[in-house]
């Protein structure tokens, strides 16, 4: 059975859905990087997905931001299916999802922090700037941002700029959160943070109007996740495994699990 199915609450709405889903790598978009993943999301998940570099994590994030097509399968964004569903209303959709890239999140330098997390607010809801600047300040002041929101990404600290690209996908209120190993090569304070913070949006935060957010946080170290997750799988030889709530990572033995667990990592 799929380990969602065991612990998700069967109330919950179910916002992301893989049936037999094959997903393209970014590089080679014909060539699949995971194959047979079928996953359920429901609203008020808080997934960790673990797998080590180039096991296809940013590949399925991307996917289930809507970014790319499944090569193969069904996929499901808040029961709209990719594949069929209009070109508008997969845009409403992707709206919905927010999605924080490794790397520094791929900031336009030639905007300061403060244009940055403004610009999807001008451009998807057609705010002037000065219309954001109440939500945008609220953003910074979650991240810490405050003192850099007039400096450009290439002045401040590569964590910096990921807080950056936390807040600039919160800017549209998403539903839905995808992280990408975004605490790779962290310190162990910056790492605490990331913690802190995502477990405040999931949670429910004033930044997302007191409304819970659903994660899905990939990593290839799983020790900073394991207390903070609520369900986790791996991908392995390409393929999607399933591996249930905390009780079922603390029992279980699969060899790979054990290792990311134990992986020689500065993510805290």
């Amino acid at each position: 059975m799929n380990a969602l199915r065991d612990t998700a609450c069967p109330a919950a709405t179910e916002v992301l859905e893989l049936n037999e889903v094959a997903v393209g790598s970014t590089l080679s978009p014909e060539t699949p990087s995971v194959e047979d993943v079928t996953w359920t999301v429901r609203s008020g998940d808080y997934w960790v997905i673990g797998g080590w570099p180039g096991s296809g994590k940013s590949d399925l994030l991307a996917t289930i931001a809507g970014m790319m097509r499944p090569l193969r399968g069904t996929l499901r964004l808040f029961g709209l299916d990719r594949v069929s569903a209009h070109e508008h209303e997969l845009a409403d959709a992707r709206a919905k999802i927010g999605l924080v890239f490794e790397n520094g999140g791929r900031p336009f330098n030639h905007l300061t922090v403060t244009e940055n997390v403004t610009l999807p607010l001008c451009y998807h809801e057609n705010r002037a700037p000065e219309e954001a600047i109440e939500r945008v300040g609220a953003l910074l002041e979650f991240a810490g941002l405050e003192s850099v929101a007039g400096r450009f990404p290439t002045e401040i600290s590569f964590f910096l700029q990921q807080r950056m690209a936390l807040v600039r996908a919160l800017a549209l209120r998403p539903r839905v959160l995808l992280v990408d190993n975004a605490v790779s090569g962290a310190t162990t304070r910056e790492a605490r943070w990331w913690r802190q913070a995502l477990s405040q949006l999931a949670a429910g935060h004033a930044v997302t109007d007191g409304q819970p957010l659903t994660l899905v946080v990939g990593c290839h170290d799983l020790r900073p996740w394991s207390d903070h997750g609520k369900q986790f799988a791996l991908l392995k030889h390409r393929r999607w495994l399933g591996i249930g709530d905390r009780a079922a990572l603390r029992q279980s033995e699969e060899p790979l699990l054990r290792e990311l667990l134990a992986a020689d990592s500065n993510e805290g």
